[in-house]
């Protein structure tokens, strides 16, 4: 097993390495100028449009923008923005913020042409229903089914570790450790919960991430505000730092340039998965009339995952100088760092938002693997199947120990990365044309709308 744990730690390396890295950025700078800055012109109009209670009933498709945002979200708001944060900030110091800033910028327009194709090229069911994604957008529009065939492969697998027995195991940790509940009682309500919303397919999904994830978010994100404005002289002081030890002449002396820029960007992209392929699978349920509408929803997730909750973390983090103790890490970091500021409840904050953050990506990715199953075995009847051993490895992870699981999982997330910035890549032509289709729209709305003025 120990020889097994090393070969796995060998491959993950190697695909969460160099290549990837610059291909996941590479693909987001070319997209951001393919597609004419759209992530800098059109973000007003995506928050607007996402959070609109007027959206689109009419076009086809199972969820609202709000519902297909938020199920997206539920899948990336997780560990990552409170575990991850923190080790990227260990491992390349507060300068890695920097990047995984900036890797989300980019990451705004990988997300946008996702959904796009997403939509572009999604099926329906006998029963109405609707499946997207990057197996069918490489299948239907590259003409690489195999290709597809890898991707959901990935996806399936992936979705049991990282999405899944991961975030169970570190719900029931932390509510152990902070309130002495038994792992498995922890364990059985998990299950339950989780089984009584996914049991109901994506509607249910939709309703309940629609109500869940704007909480969740809305407490960590308050909580975070109260320290940074209760410790407002501590804050300009924190950006300083992050901006200084980004590319400051202190990081090239010493050599550490290239492992701030690497722990940055893979925090970011593990934190927001833009250019990992999970995230159009729920925007290909949406009701739009057109790809790029749902692609401009889609985008503010990393908008509001990375650049606003992971930065939360990250000041936080900074502010209160505990990352140089050298012996916190992970969530204990995180949790550490708000005690340092607000006590006892700094604990019971990262505590509760762990747990939120957690179950919502267990719920996000369970929709991702079952439509993964789904495309690899042809038949929508097996998915009750799928949906029951889901539910079973929730409580599994509560109670088991995890390190191999999470390296196996860990390479199969990146493994889905690889056909899917393919597909993007070899497909921008067609996520260019439909851009500029909602251009033109957008331009015909506006001018409806002041013509009803006048």
């Amino acid at each position: 097993m120990e020889a097994f744990e090393n070969f796995l730690i060998n491959v993950s390396d190697l695909v969460w390495g160099a290549p990837l890295l610059i291909l996941l950025v590479g693909t987001g700078i070319y997209l951001t100028f393919r597609l004419g800055l759209i992530q800098f012109r059109f973000t007003g109009y995506s928050l607007k449009l996402a959070f609109s209670r007027n959206q689109d009933k009419h076009s086809k498709g199972d969820i609202s923008h709000f519902q297909s945002l938020m199920t997206a979200m539920a899948g990336t708001v997780g560990t990552g923005n409170i575990v991850g944060v923190a080790t990227a900030v260990v491992l390349g110091g507060p300068g890695a913020i920097f990047w995984m800033w900036l890797s989300a910028i980019f990451g705004m327009a990988t997300k946008y042409a996702e959904a796009v194709l997403a939509v572009k090229y999604r099926v329906q069911d006998a029963d109405g229903q609707m499946s997207g994604g990057p197996m069918y957008y490489l299948e239907r529009g590259l003409k690489q089914k195999w290709l597809g065939i890898l991707f959901a492969l990935f996806g399936a697998i992936a979705a049991f570790g990282i999405g899944n027995m991961v975030q169970s195991n570190a719900v029931s940790g932390v509510v152990a450790d902070t309130f002495s509940i038994p792992t498995w009682i922890t364990g059985i309500a998990l299950t339950i919960f989780t089984a009584l919303v996914i049991l109901g397919g994506i509607k249910s999904i939709g309703k309940v991430t629609a109500f869940i994830v704007p909480f969740m978010a809305a407490f960590y994100l308050i909580a975070g505000l109260f320290v940074m404005i209760l410790n407002f002289e501590l804050v300009p002081q924190a950006f300083a730092t992050i901006f200084s030890l980004a590319f400051g002449n202190e990081a090239i002396a010493g050599g550490v340039i290239g492992a701030i820029i690497r722990y940055g960007v893979a925090r970011g992209v593990f934190s927001n998965e833009a250019g990992l392929g999970s995230a159009p699978i729920a925007a290909a349920a949406a009701k739009t009339d057109l790809p790029g509408r749902q692609g401009l929803v889609s985008m503010t997730q990393v908008l509001i995952d990375t650049l606003i909750i992971c930065s939360i973390t990250g000041v936080t983090i900074v502010m209160s100088g505990l990352y140089e103790v050298g012996n916190l890490t992970g969530g204990a970091l995180t949790s550490a760092s708000f005690g340092y500021f607000l006590g006892d409840m700094g604990n019971l904050v990262v505590t509760i938002g762990l747990i939120f953050f957690a179950a919502s990506t267990i719920i996000g990715w369970s929709y991702y693997g079952e439509k993964c199953f789904q495309y690899l075995v042809g038949n929508k009847k097996l998915n009750t199947f799928y949906r029951l051993l889901f539910v079973v490895a929730i409580m599994v992870g509560s109670v088991a120990s995890l390190d191999v699981v999470w390296l196996f999982s860990d390479v199969m997330n990146g493994l889905m990365a690889f056909p899917n910035l393919i597909g993007l890549l070899g497909l921008s032509g067609v996520v260019a044309y439909e851009t500029k289709r909602i251009k033109e729209k957008i331009k015909e709305e506006k001018a409806e709308e002041k013509r009803k003025i006048a």
